[in-house]
């Protein structure tokens, strides 16, 4: 009679095939039905010594692995830095980062993994919509925006999902939520006439050819700082997207696009050709925008993102986002007869239904001019009042661009953020060559002037004691 195995060891038996198969249970599903792993060999005794090694493997704990009991914050740590951090991008790693160690952690990380619930989960959430931002209450309020808390919870729900998977706990405790509602942010587009008073504006701060070539290709802010004069065929027009600049960590990055249709070309239109022919002859530089402060460097987006402001309040045009001039972009493209597809390729959408999601309300619009159309055409009806069934060309544009006060050097610069904030910065430079930049904000523009003049004495004081006392070596 066979000996009779000891519980736990696993089994042996002989198969139709010749072979011994050894199987071992490692767990049980949820059904309740075991869950096993298996060995093949050729002889009883084979078997049982490999039967033998995978159960001895199974018994020792994996390593990197969590023990029972675990934190969520060593387990959001492990989770990112062993399985996700590798395969982000640095801006993404960034977003990763900040949800995990300045939102989750601080607030849930000392619960034990197995010990976190729905109703603590949801509370973080409601927690983070009344008071979860930490930086810049002044400009956004104390509140984060529905799109991060819906990022926040993306990030938890994929961590927890890996803790399902790796067994540490039976169920995600943060499925089934009832999120905010994924608001676009509200789109904003320039009139033709505020096109055109933009532009005269641009042309005598010294940033038309960049608000041109944006205005007629709709190019993403970090796409057109990122342009070098290689990209450009003069000859053809033929404008290549193939790289970015962003900012990680304080540091201006240049990478490729973050998908292959951001990788594109872009045809100029003629008048803008000729513009970027000109502009050519005046830049001493491989970047089509070059940095001001630094040598052979890209114009940082943020930079951009400031001078546009200033442009449109001079132009007085409203007060819109650099991302909105991509709007500006698509919604003339559509109203004057480009197809969908064609609009997609060109501002570089993975596919047209994205393009289709975004710009609803415009092909909306637009079947109801072709339908107008139709109408016009075959039932002879006449357009009615309302119905505009081209874009109208507007007439020139009789704007007188804002000259502007040129601060004296040394006094610094004063800028509006927005209806009720203004800031002062000053940028000297230090003794041992550097710059150090300092700001004030105040509420009204005579306050921030004030409080800036302030800063100055300050700091030219700090920079004097610096020249009489330099460090020793």
């Amino acid at each position: 009679m066979a000996k009779r195995r000891n519980r736990g060891d696993g089994s042996l038996h002989l198969r139709k095939d010749g072979r011994w198969e050894g199987r071992y249970v490692v767990g049980y599903d949820d059904k309740g039905l075991p869950v096993t792993k298996n060995v093949l060999a050729k002889t009883r005794s084979e078997c049982a010594a490999k039967l033998a090694q995978l159960r001895d493997t199974l018994k020792e704990p994996a390593p990197n692995q969590p023990k029972p009991g675990i934190l969520l914050a060593d387990w959001l740590d492990l989770w990112y830095q062993g399985y996700k951090k590798s395969n982000l991008r640095p801006n993404t790693q960034m977003s990763y980062e900040r949800r995990i160690y300045q939102h989750i952690i601080p607030a849930l990380g000392q619960i034990h993994l197995d010990k976190l619930t729905t109703a603590d989960i949801q509370e973080f959430y409601v927690s983070l919509k009344k008071g979860g931002r930490l930086i810049r209450t002044e400009l956004y309020g104390e509140g984060l925006s529905d799109q991060t808390v819906r990022g926040i919870h993306t990030t938890l729900h994929a961590a927890l999902d890996k803790a399902v998977e790796e067994n540490l706990i039976f169920r995600n405790p943060s499925d089934g939520f009832q999120l905010p509602s994924a608001k676009p942010r509200e789109m904003k587009v320039l009139t033709p006439e505020e096109i055109q008073r933009l532009l005269i504006q641009a042309r005598e701060d010294g940033c038309y050819e960049l608000l041109l070539l944006e205005l007629a290709t709709g190019l993403r802010r970090g796409e057109i700082c990122a342009l070098q004069w290689e990209d450009l065929n003069l000859k053809t027009g033929a404008l290549q997207v193939k790289r970015q600049v962003h900012r990680v960590r304080g540091e201006l990055v240049v990478s490729p696009p973050k998908t292959k249709a951001g990788r594109r070309t872009v045809l100029l239109p003629a008048p803008v050709l000729r513009v970027m022919k000109e502009y050519r002859k005046a830049v001493n530089s491989r970047w089509m925008f070059p940095s001001a402060v630094k040598e052979d460097s890209p114009m940082d987006p943020a930079a951009v993102r400031k001078r546009l402001q200033t442009v449109l309040e001079r132009a007085d045009c409203k007060r819109l986002r650099f991302h909105d001039l991509r709007h500006t972009f698509a919604t003339a493209s559509l109203e004057h007869g480009m197809d969908v597809k064609t609009l997609s390729t060109i501002i570089g959408h993975v596919s047209s239904s994205t393009t289709l999601n975004i710009y609803a309300h415009v092909t909306d619009e637009m079947q109801r001019t072709a339908a107008a159309k139709i109408d016009m055409g075959i039932g002879k009806a006449a357009p009615s009042a309302e119905q505009e069934i081209l874009p109208s060309k507007p007439a020139p544009s009789t704007f007188q661009p804002y000259k502007g006060r040129r601060r004296k050097p040394g006094t610094g610069c004063v800028s509006q953020i927005n209806d009720h904030l203004w800031e002062g910065r000053y940028s000297p430079r230090l003794p041992n060559g550097t710059r150090l930049t300092r700001n004030v904000y105040a509420h009204s523009e005579e306050e921030c002037e004030q409080k800036l003049v302030e800063l100055i004495r300050e700091m030219k004081q700090e920079i004097a004691a610096m020249k009489a006392h330099p460090k020793a070596g």
